[in-house]
């Protein structure tokens, strides 16, 4: 039995069917591509990603807008919610602009449930600490309470991409990792 050098090939595929216009040639060549998906807008992650972002911005308004008790701990609030909305927005322009399709390269439900569960773990701590330095002051409790509504909307996207991410690894293989094309 001879063991010679092989050729090994591997490819990246986004799964999309033939002339869907993805791999068919340079962006734009077909006039079947669109630049934006219509329909993703509409979609429940989507509506769950704007009251992420519209919370965390009433969230960082109201902290901003009021008189600190302290400096440290609204500074950190700031910074952790507008990380939050910067890499939400990020994500909703990503699949607005269909780059899960392009960029096949990226585990896109895998990083979405990794920011999200890092986000939400920062986003709880910030709000625990942004409520118990508040001293009733009207402004920062309601910047504690937005940052606690958001806290519970990622922890709503932390279960969708969850179960999306478990259900899109799961359909193709058999229990012995056999994948069947």
């Amino acid at each position: 039995m001879s063991h010679g050098a092989g050729l090994v090939r591997t490819t990246c595929s986004s799964g999309s069917a033939p002339g869907d216009g993805v791999g068919a040639g340079p962006l734009g060549s077909s006039s079947s591509v669109r630049l934006l998906d219509p329909v993703y807008p509409r979609t429940q992650a989507a509506m769950l990603k704007v009251a992420q972002m519209a919370t965390l911005l009433i969230a960082f308004i109201c902290v901003r807008s009021s008189l600190w008790t302290s400096y440290s701990a609204y500074s950190y609030f700031e910074v952790v919610t507008i990380c939050n909305l910067i890499m939400i927005l990020a994500f909703y322009l990503a699949h607005l602009f269909r780059l899960p399709r392009v960029l096949t390269c990226i585990s896109w439900p895998l990083s979405e449930l990794l920011h999200y569960l890092i986000g939400t773990l920062l986003l709880l701590i910030a709000s625990i600490v942004a409520a118990s330095k508040s001293y009733s002051q009207n402004g920062l409790v309601a910047g504690a309470v937005f940052g606690f509504l958001a806290t519970f909307l990622c922890l709503a996207s932390v279960w969708l991409s969850y179960k999306i991410s478990c259900v899109t690894q799961s359909t193709g293989v058999f229990p012995y990792g056999v994948l069947v094309s």
